[in-house]
């Protein structure tokens, strides 16, 4: 019999958190105190779209554009733009008088650098999708940015806000590594709020941006980042009043947090480091065994991705049911995966096919699987159920920028478990995981070293049209081929619920600038 995969209870929790190190009590002010899961490792979001990074650094930088709550597009360090030449072109107006924290002027010049040696190089969802269509990115003069396009391109506006392309400080980057640049360290941005102060896995610290460009914000003065690995335990020090706002509720810890009148609940679909995510197993398709299908068949089949909704993510989500998220309504193919139901036996058969005969120990194959500690309920759940038809699942929890390294850098490593963020298009956070031209050594690109030359036609069919339907139908074909041929496979998808103190309002939670206009209620 299988075990269910559980939280520990409430209790243990709190002696847990009781025998930790006591945070101090947020102050009576405008200071907001953010439980984060993980240490940011830097201040560059241009380089990464990992949320540990982008959910305290997002605060420090602007996009072109920002993001409503339905995506829709809104000024930010751009004013006003215009769509000219039937989409090919777009023009954007910068708004004047923008300085960074340092007190220079932004200018044109620091979006065309950010794109042409930062964004398009080493940001993973950036760089897949623009690289294709972009023709040519101008600064005509300092307030004014052109985007020249080999053809019409409906994703645009929808990346270019902070999360996607955060824009950087030419002066600060010009001739370094971005990287390993000391502005990593000791970021220079446009945003809300400053550096202050980091002391690494405990505390981030940003103050108010007195000279920010939108009248009236930021509203409050200081935002503390206290890193709290475990969501039990942030949970509860949300409770206590000792922090007030945290990401990513686990779901056994909604049932108190709904019952505190001073606790605030929101659901959505996207947070720091993108939306509309689906937990993904990555196949590393340079191995032996890996690489035979039967095999990638078998690992599929074995799993019991509905264990996992219910006993890691708590029901906060849904079987993923193609590799393209629900959430993308157009581009989605409903029920592609529903032949993929737990089934032992036939996985058992696909291995003996393959040629890999159960030992005397009853194992097959061994193999690894690197991931964030964080995520280690679904690789134990998964362990449970590979076991049953000889597969042994070795975990190999390490830290973010390990995990980079080994996945994607040295490509140490049979599988991985990632969450890939699909975003609000296609071409935003799908086409990086799958193109052949994304297999480079850039964080959460192309982790199975997947090429199908169909697979990266249809992509460029479907970034080829603006009509929802005909990209749809593009979309769905080379899910059929992605079904097919299982580089990845899909698990759940994941929604977040964010949690504040009732003291405070107006966070814009699916914004990489969650707390711009956050405040204490009068």
């Amino acid at each position: 019999m299988r075990a269910r995969v559980v939280s520990n209870g409430w209790a243990a929790a709190f002696i847990l958190f009781a025998a930790g190190p006591v945070l101090a009590q947020a102050p009576q002010s405008s200071t907001l105190v953010v439980a984060v899961p993980a240490d940011p490792q830097q201040f560059n979001p241009g380089i990464t779209t990992g949320a540990n990074t982008h959910a305290v650094a997002d605060s420090l930088y602007n996009g072109l554009v920002a993001l409503d709550r339905t995506a829709g597009p809104l000024p930010d360090l751009a004013q006003s733009w215009t769509i000219e030449d039937d989409g090919k072109v777009y023009r954007f107006k910068l708004v004047k008088g923008v300085r960074w924290h340092d007190g220079r002027a932004l200018t044109a010049d620091d979006v065309v650098f950010t794109f042409r040696e930062v964004l398009l190089k080493h940001h993973a969802r950036t760089k897949a999708s623009l690289t294709p269509v972009l023709d040519a990115i101008e600064a005509p003069d300092a307030e004014t940015v052109v985007f020249r396009l080999k053809r019409p391109y409906a994703a645009l506006l929808q990346q270019l806000d902070v999360t996607e392309a955060p824009i950087l400080p030419k002066h600060a980057y010009d001739g370094k590594d971005p990287n390993t640049a000391p502005a990593n360290l000791q970021p220079i941005g446009t945003g809300p709020f400053k550096l202050d102060s980091y002391k690494r896995d405990d505390q981030i610290v940003l103050v108010r941006n007195a000279d920010y460009f939108k009248p009236g914000l930021p509203k409050l003065d200081r935002i503390v980042f206290r890193v709290i690995p475990d969501q039990r335990t942030a949970a509860l020090a949300l409770l206590s009043g000792e922090i007030d706002f945290m990401r990513d509720v686990a779901g056994p810890d909604l049932v108190p947090l709904k019952r505190d009148n001073n606790v605030v609940l929101d659901q959505i679909t996207a947070g720091a480091g993108g939306g509309n995510c689906i937990m993904t197993v990555g196949f590393n398709l340079e191995k032996n065994a890996l690489a035979d299908v039967r095999v990638r068949r078998a690992f599929a089949l074995a799993i019991d991705r509905e264990r996992i909704r219910t006993d890691v993510i708590f029901g906060q989500g849904r079987v993923a049911q193609s590799p393209i998220s629900s959430g993308i309504g157009f581009a989605h193919a409903p029920d592609l995966l529903k032949d993929f139901k737990r089934d032992p036996v036939a996985a058992a058969r696909l291995l003996d096919e393959a040629g890999l005969k159960p030992g005397e120990s009853g194992i097959r194959l061994k193999i690894d699987m690197v991931l964030f500690p964080q995520f280690s309920r679904y690789s134990d759940a998964m362990r449970q159920d590979l076991a049953e038809v000889g597969i042994q699942l070795v975990p190999r929890p390490l830290d973010r920028a390990a995990t980079i390294e080994t996945v994607f850098s040295k490509r140490e490593f049979d599988t991985t478990l990632i969450s890939y963020c699909n975003g609000l298009d296609p071409e935003i956070g799908v086409r990086r995981m799958y193109v052949a031209s994304n297999i480079a050594k850039v964080p959460f690109s192309n982790a199975a070293a997947y090429r199908s030359a169909d697979v990266d036609r249809l992509f460029d069919e479907a970034a080829a049209s603006t009509d929802p339907a005909v990209r749809g139908a593009s979309y769905r074909r080379l899910q059929e081929v992605l079904a097919r041929d299982l580089p990845y496979w899909w698990l759940v998808e994941t929604d977040f619920t964010v949690a504040h103190r009732a003291r405070f309002e107006g966070f814009t939670p699916w914004s990489g600038q969650f707390a711009e206009q956050a405040r204490l209620k009068p």
